[in-house]
């Protein structure tokens, strides 16, 4: 079970990562097989996605209501995209199915954003929480110091050490 921590965290990610947000948005509750359509082939994606970490997600989030969103963690955008192109897995099929059938009908909206973050081109904090978002990717530390505030954290890992 993922523990909650009392203390002020930060994340510590020294390598480049992808944050890929995901979703659908139900536009007619009367078209509703539509909407269990596209979630069971979204449920069959993200299963095979987290019993295969070579696939390059790292971690998830999911927030269910009338739009559906999931934040991914990906290692590289080489690994989403090869999972995206993939015909062995479980999303090409989906697609297929979504833009010859499903997405006709306008039940359902799909979408997507995809962020490259370079180490110290972001900033967190956790406090009185479980590993949670990116803190289930990098290294959870001490916000403190330097890295007490949102300043201080913006920017400061991924600096190159200068030697005086």
């Amino acid at each position: 079970m993922n523990r909650v921590r009392a203390e002020r965290l930060t994340v510590r990610q020294e390598e480049p990562f992808v944050v890929f947000l995901i979703g659908a948005r139900i536009n007619k509750w009367w078209l509703l097989p539509v909407a269990w359509a596209v979630g069971a082939a979204m449920g069959r994606m993200m299963k095979e996605l987290e019993s295969n970490r070579e696939l390059g997600l790292v971690a998830s989030e999911q927030f269910f209501g009338r739009t559906l969103i999931l934040v991914q963690y990906w290692k590289s955008t080489e690994h989403l995209y090869r999972y995206a192109r993939s015909k062995d897995h479980e999303h090409v099929p989906a697609w297929k199915v979504w833009a010859q059938r499903l997405g006709m009908s306008g039940a359902v909206g799909i979408w997507h954003e995809t962020y490259v973050i370079e180490p110290g081109a972001y900033e967190c904090v956790y406090h009185h929480m479980p590993a949670f978002g990116l803190g289930r990717v990098g290294e959870l530390v001490p916000a403190e110091g330097p890295l007490k505030t949102a300043a201080g954290r913006l920017g400061h890992f991924g600096k190159k050490e200068v030697a005086a």
